[in-house]
């Protein structure tokens, strides 16, 4: 890389004028030579070019010159008595100040050792005595150039590092935004665990960001029954996030009247019935023009006096039904995902659940989580993972687990890439 852009920017240039005498200087230039004839000569040729020049008879008092006011060019005599110009040009550009400095060595050194010393010190070109005035003017211009090259790359830096800050001060804002944002979104989901008599139901919601677009629930409007659901927003981010901020209203957990999965009746609440609450969501989603997401969704509603359950699964996973003796099976007859097709039917499967028995509903993050070893967990790597956390009975200890597992196989380059979500049900006999 040439020298120059290794330094320091450079303060604002003019273009090289060529004007006479009596013209506006158009460039700082320090003439250091101990040859008071020699400084003459090259300082009036300079001003006759319209240059602000300043003159020093040594190293030393060039140095003091140019740390109260750093020149643009600087033409320095090579063999000086004290402080050599070789040794000037070291100085100089250890020196620290505004602006990279452009260095012509005047010498009638030739030989190739001697170029390579004074490339090697720091100076930029090499002008030989007796100075040529053409020779100067060339050289001068030369430089300007460079210079010119530098002084647009500075700038152009100095835009981007600006751009950057703001860039990065928008980020900072946006970051305490979203942070924010993962609290009010948790807040959708203010109960981890509850119990319904001898019946419990718990929820696990890993966003693999800030925000997500998972969102599990549960609520219950009679003794006897409860509901609870699992929802995998297409998408990732805040559009996913946004969504699931509007479905938790509509699946409200404590205001029954805004809750779509309720009917009223004589002052009283019961639960619809699944598929019905499916194509009602449907429903509202395709009702907003411009809304482009969908949602998968595996909704349950469960009788806590028989352990009948009625699920409809909509482009969900299906939920897995984990029999008291350790035995599992996959259940739910798939179906289309929410939001996609406006004559969209969504049926319900039915199915009895003895004291003991667990129905797990959980998103794709578990399933298509990329493992170390390669490929994607699958539904024989939950059953897997499912075996080895059975033993937890307490339903938040059980998905506590799970969630631990899965993030011990799970590839260490990708990470958790998608939301992890789930909803396990555990029904108890009633009292």
């Amino acid at each position: 890389m040439p020298r120059f852009l290794r330094e320091k920017p450079l303060p604002k240039l003019f273009d090289l004028s060529d004007e006479t005498a009596g013209s506006e200087p158009v460039r700082r230039i320090l003439v250091v030579d101990d040859s008071r004839l020699q400084r003459q000569i090259l300082v009036r040729m300079l001003r006759r070019w319209g240059f602000a020049v300043t003159e020093a008879e040594s190293g030393e008092a060039a140095l003091e010159i140019c740390n109260r006011d750093r020149p643009e060019m600087v033409l320095s005599d090579w063999m000086m008595p004290g402080m050599t110009g070789l040794d000037f040009c070291r100085a100089f550009r250890d020196q620290s100040g505004d602006g990279y400095g452009y260095f012509i060595l005047l010498t009638s050194k030739t030989d190739k050792a001697a170029v390579a010393q004074g490339l090697d010190a720091g100076a930029d070109d090499f002008l030989s005595k007796p100075v040529d005035a053409d020779e100067l003017r060339a050289r001068i211009k030369a430089g300007e150039r460079i210079l010119g090259m530098q002084h647009e790359l500075s700038a152009k830096n100095s835009v981007i590092s600006e751009t950057l800050e703001k860039l990065q001060a928008a980020y900072d804002r946006i970051d305490e935004d979203l942070v924010q944002a993962r609290k009010i979104q948790q807040s959708l989901v203010p109960e981890r665990n509850r119990c319904f008599g001898a019946s419990q139901v718990s929820l696990l919601l890993k966003p693999s960001g800030h925000i997500g677009g998972d969102l599990v629930g549960m609520f219950s409007p009679r003794d006897d029954q409860v509901g609870f659901y699992s929802i995998d927003v297409s998408g990732h981010g805040i559009t996913s996030a946004l969504m699931t901020a509007r479905l938790g209203g509509h699946l409200n957990a404590v205001h029954f009247d805004e809750n779509l999965a309720m009917s009223r009746k004589n002052g009283a609440y019961s639960l619809r019935e699944p598929g019905e609450v499916a194509a009602t969501l449907n429903g509202r989603l395709l009702a907003h023009e411009g809304v482009e997401e969908y949602f998968t969704m595996a909704y349950a509603m469960a009788d806590l006096a028989t352990g009948r359950v009625k699920l409809t699964q909509a482009g969900h996973p299906h939920p897995l039904l984990i029999r008291r003796d350790g035995g599992m099976e996959l259940v739910g007859e798939g179906g289309l995902p929410v939001g996609l097709l406006p004559d969209a039917r969504f049926d319900h499967t039915e199915l009895t659940m003895q004291p003991g028995d667990r129905l797990l509903l959980y998103s794709d993050g578990f399933t298509e989580c990329p493992l170390g070893r390669g490929g994607m967990l699958g539904d024989d790597g939950l059953k897997n993972l499912v075996r080895r956390c059975i033993s937890q009975r307490d339903g938040k200890a059980f998905l506590d687990a799970l969630f631990r597992s899965l993030t011990r196989i799970m590839c260490p380059v990708t990470g958790m890439d998608d939301d992890v979500s789930a909803t396990l049900f555990d029904f108890g006999a009633p009292g």
